[in-house]
Parts: structure tokens; sequence; C-alpha cells
């Protein structure tokens, strides 16, 4: 689910629903009233901390009125919390972390009710901006500056996208980062992409998932303990 354009100002929260009910916090949280039947779904994402609902249709629900309907969900206007635009660019919420702060993405931050958003046209403006695999970004070869330690995963996860199957040594090159350092940030993003399939369909086993991201046998051990950690942690 996602926040529908225009209906920013109609997201309510369970504080809100807890009030709008005549409940106390505590009962409300006992009780958890928005799990009977016809309940409105929440247009937070699934597993989310923090549930959001959209309050005509929360209303009409307990006036005992038909729930309307959603406008469609699919417009560029419409915002996506941190996990659906991850879910969108096929990645992991803590690799989207690191695009959210790309020049091209931060300016669109919308927070609702403590939560962040970004429109759907935003995050696909980033998705077609950035290289494919005619294209190296990163550190032109021959300088001597590396990347700033906080920018690394992004520009490294970029590398990625374009050639699943990169190197260390062409990391190195275009970030002027030492081997450690890029083994270790190549070993996180592959996981966490692996581990992203693996929970997205769990009989989809680590070896297919990679191979499915297209990721050599030789780099895969580096990658295995983060992406079982990460199922483990699911």
């Amino acid at each position: 689910m996602v926040i529908r354009s225009n209906r920013v100002g109609l997201v309510c929260t369970r504080e809100m629903l807890a009030q709008a009910m005549g409940m106390a916090m505590g009962t409300f949280r006992n009780r958890k009233p928005y799990t009977q039947p016809g309940f409105p779904a929440p247009v937070s994402s699934a597993g989310a901390r923090t549930l959001l609902w959209d309050r005509e249709q929360v209303e009409a629900f307990l006036a005992g009125d038909p729930v309307p309907v959603l406008p469609p969900a699919d417009g560029p206007d419409a915002l996506l919390d941190r996990q659906e635009a991850a879910t969108e660019l096929g990645v992991t919420a803590r690799t989207w972390d690191t695009y959210a702060t790309d020049p091209h993405v931060a300016p669109h931050l919308e927070v609702v009710h403590g939560v962040d958003h970004w429109p759907r046209g935003a995050v696909h403006t980033f998705r077609d901006s950035r290289p494919g695999r005619s294209a190296t970004p990163g550190r032109p070869k021959g300088s001597a500056d590396a990347v700033p330690r906080n920018e690394l995963p992004k520009r490294v996860a970029v590398l990625l996208d374009a050639e699943p199957a990169v190197t260390i040594g062409k990391v190195q090159e275009s970030t002027g980062s030492s081997f450690a350092t890029v083994q270790r940030v190549l070993a996180e993003l592959r996981g966490e992409r692996i581990a992203l399939l693996m929970k997205a369909d769990p009989p989809v086993s680590f070896e297919v998932a990679a191979d499915r991201l297209g990721y050599p046998a030789a780099v895969r051990r580096s990658a295995r303990a983060v992406a079982e950690n990460l199922v483990k942690e699911a």
C-alpha cells in the first residue's frame, strides 16, 4: 500500500484511531481493533513499524457505511515509504537508505507522521538516471582521492547494479577505496540483495537467489553469512 496523491492530509495513525474510537491507547494496543474483519487495510507498507490508514476509509467503516475505494496507487505523486521505495527498485531497505541521501532524491523527502516518504516519480527518476552497463560512475581513473566512507555503499551499489559480477579491482579503480573495504561493502550489498529474494520467495535457496542476481560462484562465500543472518532476523 502507498499514500495516494493528494491524500496526505487524510492519513491517520494508531493514536488518531484510538481517539476516534474513544479508546485509551492501552486498550487500543490490547484489542487491536484494526485487525477485525472488514477494517480498512493500512496505507503503510507490510510490516511497517508505524501503521497508517486513510481516514476517509476508517470513518466510513466506523459509521457502518461502505468503505470507499482509494484512487489508483500507481501515479508519480503517490508517496512510498523506505520499504516500498526499495521494492520499487528491487533493492533492500538498507540499500535504499544510502540512495535516499542522493541529491536527486533527498529534496523530495516528505515526512508523514514521522515516517519518511518519497514520491514514486522521484524514485523512478533516480532509477532511470543511474548509470547502465556502458557507464562506469565513480572516481576517475588515476585520481588519488577516495570516495568518502559514508558515500561508498551508494557508489558501489550503482556499480553492482550495472555489473553484478563487478570485481573488487574495478570498484577500487572507480572509488579509490582499499581492497578490504571494497570486499566488505560488496559482500554486504550482495548478501542484502540475496536475502531480499530469499525472503520474498521462501522456497528460493541462497544459490538460486545468487544465480538470479548474476553473482559468480567465486563471490558468494563472502555474501552467504550476510544473507543468512538477514534471513534469520526476518
